[in-house]
């Protein structure tokens, strides 16, 4: 289940005789790779004790709406935030009764209504009561509302009786928790990233650089490769534990020159360009082939601009819809608006680094982002979320900006094919000479 690897997963169990269920839930989403919080309510506590599923998540249990120990006191605000899912399993009759009038009496119910993620509910009850007009008609309400529902299955219940209730099995659970990832925004197209740093180097031993971890355009592969696009990365050197699926496409590079012949001999394979990399500005004009050495007080570095691989890429295959990024320590809007104008690209992507990012520590290496987005007539702020939760809000973003696009007429897609046709036809020239 490699769409949840990584996944922020808020488990909510309600008081039902199921919760002893969602000790099996959390193994099978720790086996996925997937991070999980537990919240219960009271009535849950009455069945399985918190500290069972403290064992079995690896984190504290969460219990109480006003947490001491929690930012602010405010825990449901801080696990709002966190999560990139919300599912509750079991979901008793009463929690659905309270979610529907929108109460928020207890930490479940609060954070519920303080996210903006996905909310799933496996309800769980006895037969009659699923079946209850009263139920029924806040199921519905729930749904109409977007709230997800997972089962109930048919079968045998605690209580002896025989019908519709039952929890899902936990297995279809992971199974339609990791479909909520899948939106198919970007299903037939193919889309190009570049992520992480650049390297150029100065002597055997050292180069240039700069802080990107390159975790943003990682996460914008994953998000993409869910939105049921074919992905193509092109990666400067990250750390090795950075992992992309298996069905992304990954091209490793270290220097900008490399990262841009990549680029220029993928183009036109694809519909979208995100290029997220960090690529340095500068490069040395001549790197030594042997160590410098340590020898006087100081030393004069000579350094000639690097391409721009964004600007140069857009300007040779102007029908690809092309997003840019800008790390900034200061004047934020003016330099992406400045970006979007002098690349010529659809939209630039603008993120505070350095003392500047405040609400983020510095931002690179970070798991968490704030990002504000541009492009012609329009602008969008994403406030402080994880990388991931932010690539997936992008992507869907991208994802209607380019149909935007093509249904306007100002991207021709007649020209990418007119381009293969070239590829292929200088591609069989080099072969046959």
């Amino acid at each position: 289940m490699k769409r949840l690897a990584n996944k922020r997963i808020l488990l909510g169990i309600t008081g039902s005789i199921a919760a002893y269920k969602a000790g099996e839930i959390i193994r099978r989403l720790r086996d996925a790779n997937a991070d999980v919080r537990v919240v219960m309510t009271q009535g849950a506590t009455e069945f399985v004790t918190p500290l069972t599923f403290q064992a079995l998540s690896g984190n504290p249990v969460h219990q109480h709406l006003l947490d001491n120990d929690a930012e602010a006191a405010m825990g449901h605000i801080e696990l709002a935030r966190w999560a990139d899912v919300i599912l509750v399993a079991p979901a008793s009759a009463d929690f659905i009764s309270r979610l529907c009038l929108g109460r928020a009496n207890d930490l479940l119910g609060a954070l519920c209504l303080a996210s903006h993620v996905p909310l799933a509910l496996a309800p769980a009850m006895n037969q009659q009561m699923w079946k209850d007009p009263a139920t029924q008609t806040n199921v519905q309400t729930l749904r109409s509302r977007g709230v997800l529902l997972f089962g109930p299955d048919s079968g045998e219940q605690a209580c002896g009786e025989v019908g519709e209730g039952r929890l899902m099995q936990p297995h279809a659970l992971i199974d339609a928790l990791a479909d909520v990832f899948a939106t198919g925004s970007l299903t037939g197209q193919t889309v190009l990233i570049t992520a992480g740093p650049t390297r150029e180097a100065i002597d055997p031993v050292r180069y240039l650089s700069n802080h990107s971890s390159g975790k943003m355009g990682y996460a914008l592969a994953t998000a993409a490769m869910e939105a049921g696009a074919e992905v193509i990365l092109i990666s400067g050197p990250v750390d090795k534990s950075l992992l992309v699926p298996h069905s992304v496409k990954t091209i490793h590079v270290t220097t900008a020159e490399q990262m841009l012949e990549q680029t220029q001999a993928l183009a036109h394979k694809a519909d979208i360009l995100i290029a997220a990399a960090a690529v340095a500005d500068y490069r040395p004009v001549l790197a030594n082939s042997e160590k410098i050495k340590k020898s006087t007080e100081s030393m004069m570095l000579q350094l000639q601009r690097n391409p721009d691989i964004l600007a140069t890429v857009k300007r040779q295959s102007p029908w690809l819809f092309s997003v840019g990024f800008a790390a900034e320590t200061e004047n934020l809007e003016l330099h992406a608006r400045q970006k979007l104008k002098d690349k010529g690209v659809e939209m630039i992507v603008a993120n505070w680094v350095g003392h500047a990012a405040t609400e983020t520590q510095g931002t690179f290496g970070s798991d968490d982002n704030a990002l504000k987005l541009f492009w012609d007539g329009g602008e969008l702020e994403l406030g402080v979320s994880s990388k991931a939760r932010l690539a997936r809000e992008l992507v869907v973003l991208i994802a209607s900006q380019y149909d935007n696009a093509i249904q306007s007429g100002r991207l021709n897609k007649e020209q990418r094919e007119v381009e293969n046709v070239v590829q292929l036809r200088s591609h069989s020239h080099d072969k046959k000479n």
